[in-house]
């Protein structure tokens, strides 16, 4: 088991014809990750890789059965929010944000309108989310060989603002015999999606996580305390977010 991800998640890529999303296109696939779809107005009928290109969202689903899980969002700044915006509007509960510099107020509309429908955003400015061994979703470890070296399957979650450093903890853990359960590049900017705190239930829940590793840095939304005087916390989704095993963490 692992959060956010299963081997069977299934997601689309919005803006793939775009450089980065080309690049991020093929290290998926070659990790094993099932995207299956793109989106680009105006460029339907391609295919970036053999993965098909798609007008909008809507069609994308529409191809798929109806249901897509997940999508990675990689579209310039000032068209993100309403990239967002069309995944929730679409029924998908994983957004994966890689675009940085995404405007504070928007970020915010973003998350507002995703936690009423039941959804979550990692990001913006991440690398996305992995469960080694069976997929994942963006460009955390960089080529799939390279993943493959630093990320390999343990008991261990990790979640880091810094993706270099996500990298750097997850290849410290499978030299150590450790291993990763799930790691979660959760953003650099100042506002994102989904914080430590946040996160944390669904590490507690995971009966395949023993413990976490958290590397933070200074400032922004992502801030989170290990526990208050009284021995717990509370995240703004009112989950208890004091874990049941041991945490790690270093700031910078």
């Amino acid at each position: 088991m692992s959060i956010l991800l299963t081997k069977n998640t299934r997601f689309i890529i919005q803006g793939i014809t775009g450089r980065e999303a080309i690049n991020l296109t093929r290290e998926n696939l070659d990790y094993g990750a099932k995207i299956v779809g793109g989106v680009t107005p105006g460029r339907a009928g391609r295919d970036v890789y053999g993965v098909p290109v798609y007008d909008c969202v809507r069609d994308a689903v529409a191809a798929n059965g109806g249901k897509i899980e997940g999508s990675i969002v990689s579209v310039p700044p000032k068209f993100t929010l309403d990239a967002i915006f069309e995944a929730l509007e679409n029924g998908i509960e994983l957004i994966v944000v890689v675009t940085e510099n995404v405007p504070r107020r928007q970020v915010a509309q973003a998350v507002e309108l995703a936690e009423l429908r039941g959804a979550r955003i990692i990001g913006p400015n991440c690398l996305g989310v992995i469960s080694p061994g069976k997929t994942r979703v963006g460009g955390v470890g960089g080529a799939a060989n390279s993943t493959q070296r630093a990320f390999k399957p343990g008991r261990i979650g990790v979640m880091s603002r810094s993706g270099g450093m996500t990298v750097e903890i997850a290849n410290s853990l499978s030299e150590a015999g450790m291993g990763v359960s799930t790691a979660v590049s959760i953003g650099g900017d100042a506002v994102i999606g989904s914080t430590y705190a946040e996160l944390m239930p669904l590490f507690d829940a995971d009966p395949d996580t023993d413990g976490i590793a958290i590397y933070s840095e200074p400032g922004g939304r992502a801030g989170w305390r290990p526990s208050s005087p009284s021995g717990s916390s509370r995240t703004t989704r009112g989950c208890r977010s004091s874990p049941s095993w041991p945490v790690a963490s270093w700031t910078r």
